[in-house]
């Protein structure tokens, strides 16, 4: 399987969206500090995850959720677990 995934940081209130094939493995390493783009944005927590047996539709999915359109219609999507986050839509 493969895993989008997104996660929001409590320093900065930013979501991070990613792919992977070992999403345990990945959202570790995030938690670690050892992923150059989220180590300066700890603590993360992972709010949402997909899974997809092909990897090229788990890479459109990235893609399309880090753009505009995606990002609002994931800010629809996960309304309540937003506001259970205390994350502040920007």
């Amino acid at each position: 399987m493969y895993y989008v995934y997104i996660l929001l940081s409590r320093k900065d209130n930013q979501l991070y969206v990613g792919s992977t094939l070992d999403l345990r493995v990945r959202i570790a390493r995030h938690q670690k500090g050892l992923v150059r783009a989220t180590s300066y944005r700890q603590p993360l927590i992972l709010i949402h995850y997909e899974a997809y047996f092909d990897s090229t539709d788990a890479k459109r999915r990235e893609i399309y959720l880090k753009g505009g359109k995606g990002r609002r219609d994931l800010k629809i999507q996960l309304k309540e677990c937003f506001r259970e986050v205390e994350y502040v839509n920007r």
